[in-house]
């Protein structure tokens, strides 16, 4: 059964309005009613037990580590968390030999998390090897063929973050990049909540809630092997309560888990239970992936259909959002925002995102909008 938006339209009554389109459904989309709800209950969690909300707010954790295990067909013990994707890539960065082996692979298409970080390292002496994502049909071969003895990583994504294309063949650059002794990252923010994902057991991968899942910000995770070995250098004292009474110099230990390694320290826990009410909420109204996914093809369909005559970066296999290339993307951006039309734009390329709640009528008055904007 196909998932109507204008059932669930009534469920964000605090962000959906006659008067705007919201179609940033690739950036950050609208809450749920039940998300202000999860918020209240962490308040009156803190405010009932103080410093004791801890075992409470692990519990909303364990939610969101279930529910990214059970999507990417992980374990929940594989699973750390963390504010941003940056801070979870950079205690991966932290952890690669980067002594023996001073060589990252990745593309010219990663998102700015990645990218700034590998581009101020590569300034201070990392080799960074950026390969041009298109031609698309050859990027994994041009990835393997970058990787070489002194590669200590592979870090690309499975969904470029401009033109919403899905990365092919991405298997031959992972089993160049394992078959060197190089581990891989996956960047899956594009991907997860949108497109069905099964990641392999060998590859770290990293996404979050504030876009396609409806988790809003904070509620980011680092998928990680389990026979992970790992030592980030970039160590939070979440990762081994059980030796924080060890004495003072002694060798830095990490916890049983394989996401301990990982883990950073004291956050905000309000993210986790307003994505735990989402989760549930989403578990409610049998908004499975399969029909996500369902509903997305159509959606990105029907703006493909609609840009005819303008060009279009986003190819048929796409994730969830659609992009079209003008000389002035920027300032379209503005002017459709003028006219309550939300969508966003890098460089050359807007970006547009509907989401489950975003009607047929609400696309097509944002495409009469857009061309008369585009004029």
């Amino acid at each position: 059964m196909t998932i109507d938006p204008a059932t669930l339209r009534p469920h964000y009554s605090r962000f959906l309005r006659e008067d705007r389109i919201l179609l940033t459904g690739h950036s950050h989309q609208a809450w749920p009613d039940v998300a202000r709800e999860g918020v209240l209950e962490a308040f009156d969690d803190a405010a009932r037990h103080v410093d004791d909300k801890w075992a409470a707010a692990a519990e909303a954790a364990d939610a969101v580590r279930a529910a990214v295990a059970g999507a990417i067909g992980a374990h929940p013990d594989e699973i750390a968390l963390g504010a941003s994707t940056h801070e979870l890539v950079t205690r991966w960065l932290s952890a690669l030999d980067l002594r023996a082996r001073p060589h990252v692979v990745t593309t010219g298409g990663e998102f700015h998390s990645l990218r700034r970080q590998l581009a101020r390292l590569e300034e201070a002496g990392l080799e960074v090897s950026w390969i041009a994502p298109e031609p698309l049909e050859t990027l994994s071969a041009r990835l393997a063929g970058a990787i070489t003895a002194r590669t200590a990583g592979l870090a690309v994504s499975t969904v470029l973050f401009e033109t919403s294309a899905l990365v092919p063949d991405l298997d031959v650059a992972i089993d160049a990049a394992r078959g060197a002794g190089a581990e891989v990252l996956l960047d899956t923010y594009h991907h997860h909540g949108v497109v069905p994902l099964s990641l392999r057991a060998d590859v770290y991968a990293t996404g979050g809630g504030y876009k396609y899942l409806q988790w809003g910000e904070g509620n980011c995770w680092l998928r990680v092997p389990s026979g992970s070995t790992l030592r980030p250098i970039y160590t939070g004292w979440f990762s081994d309560f059980a030796h924080l009474a060890a004495p003072r110099g002694a060798r830095v230990e990490y916890g049983r888990r394989p996401a301990d390694r990982f883990a950073g320290s004291t956050y905000d826990p309000t993210s986790h239970y307003r994505a735990r009410r989402v989760i549930d909420f989403f578990v409610r109204e049998g908004l499975t992936i399969e029909r996500l996914r369902a509903l997305s093809l159509a959606q990105t369909a029907r703006l493909r259909a609609g840009l005819a005559g303008y060009t279009v970066r986003t190819p048929e296999a796409r994730g969830g959002f659609v992009t079209v290339e003008l000389d002035d993307a920027p300032g379209a951006v503005a002017r459709l925002r003028e006219r309550g039309v939300f969508v966003d734009a890098r460089g050359r390329l807007l970006r547009f995102g509907p989401a489950p709640y975003v009607t047929g009528d609400e696309i097509e008055r944002a495409l009469a909008i857009f061309r008369d904007v585009a004029r």
